[in-house]
């Protein structure tokens, strides 16, 4: 049987490798082995590793970055650890291929302790773009340590092979957000209060904002404008989701709590988990922030997104996207955009560019089939 090895370190990127996982542990050719680090193991985050082990999946190995602060040097020393600590996990689970998502810092160090144990690496989502994260150095680097490449839009996989990447070993699959969202059942707005503990008011709103991690702008700055213009609006519910442990988190979380504690009709959650975060995409008016989510996944529910700044700089975006700089009054404007009746009824007509699903199968065949050794073998092909 093949050993499939899947590396997950935050509760995003676990949302959307969540199905294949499960499609891999009820194959009977596969055997699914788990490898969690990062945030997972972080009580400032979550400890978002309970959530996986109720969804059913054993864990084979835990890998504790030791995330206390939210500084440079902390990340630096992070991957460090994560890197001592995850080859000693392949090394132990001597898996045939290694299975990671996107661009994160914990991903890259992932991919280098394969790259060195000579374990073939699937990569998902590459060719992407956020401009405004160290993430984008991280992400094209995996590519260049990958051996298989999903990529979520034909923009995406031309950009795989610019970067030299062989054609036969490139595969358009589309996004596994739009695959997860076809695959869980929705919660009513009922059930969604019950489950969060809270009576909406006639507006909802979800606010997702995390660091940005690249070039010179200012993550407290941007937050700070986002929330003067947030507590101007009325009969609204804010919903926040905290941060990613990038470094700048800490100051945005200070903000968070002020502004909570201030405002009744504000909540935050260190992990909605994705059952109660699909539901409020679902039922929201709008995401608002600058997560990937609001590209990637409102799409599907035809909700709005404000995307703030530009830490998504480069994204596919579909129609139902307004961009806008982090400034109090032009936030304002983009709200009072989402809310009016020709954005919403352009809404309802709206297409996700990242596929409508479909992506979990096309992956499957790939690693059940493919020959391990011919991938094994990395040229530079020009295009």
């Amino acid at each position: 049987m093949r050993k499939i090895c899947v590396i997950t370190g935050n509760r995003s990127e676990y949302g959307l490798l969540q199905h294949l996982m499960e499609v891999i542990k009820d194959d009977s050719e596969l055997t699914l082995q788990l490898i969690v680090t990062g945030a997972h193991l972080s009580p400032l985050f979550g400890s978002t590793y309970h959530e996986i082990e109720l969804d059913g999946f054993v864990i084979n190995e835990k890998v504790d970055l030791l995330i206390s602060q939210d500084t440079q040097i902390n990340m630096a020393q992070s991957m460090s650890i994560g890197l001592a600590g995850i080859s000693e996990a392949l090394n132990k689970l001597k898996p045939d291929l290694v299975i990671i998502l996107g661009d994160r810092y914990e991903i890259f160090v992932a991919a280098i302790a394969a790259v060195v144990l000579k374990i073939p690496i699937a990569h998902i989502h590459g060719g992407e773009s956020t401009e405004g994260s160290i993430d984008d150095i991280f992400r094209n680097s995996i590519t260049k340590m990958a051996n298989l490449h999903f990529v979520a839009a034909k923009e995406y996989q031309e950009k795989v092979l610019q970067l030299g990447e062989n054609p036969h070993f490139v595969f358009l699959v589309g996004g596994l957000g739009v695959e997860a969202i076809k695959r869980r059942k929705i919660l009513s707005q009922k059930e969604l209060e019950e489950k969060l503990g809270i009576q909406f008011q006639p507006k909802i709103l979800l606010v997702c904002f995390h660091a940005v991690t690249a070039g010179n702008q200012n993550s407290t700055n941007q937050f700070g404008e986002l929330l003067k213009a947030l507590e101007e609006i009325q009969g609204t519910t804010l919903i926040f989701t905290k941060p990613n442990p990038d470094f700048g988190n800490g100051e945005i979380n200070q903000l968070l709590e002020i502004f909570i504690e201030k405002n009744k009709n504000a909540f935050s959650f260190d992990s909605l988990g994705q059952e109660r975060y699909y539901a409020c995409l679902d039922h929201a008016d709008g995401i608002i922030g600058n997560s990937s989510s609001g590209l990637l996944e409102a799409p599907s529910f035809n909700t709005g997104t404000i995307n703030i700044g530009n830490r998504q700089s480069g994204r596919l975006r579909a129609e139902s996207v307004i961009d806008c700089v982090a400034i109090k009054n032009q936030i304002l404007e983009a709200i009072e955009l989402l809310y009016s009746s020709k954005f919403q009824l352009a809404l309802k007509t709206v297409k996700n560019p990242y596929g409508d699903g479909g992506a979990i199968f096309k992956i499957l065949t790939v690693i059940k089939q493919c020959n391990l050794e011919e991938i094994s073998i990395k040229k530079f092909h020009l295009h």
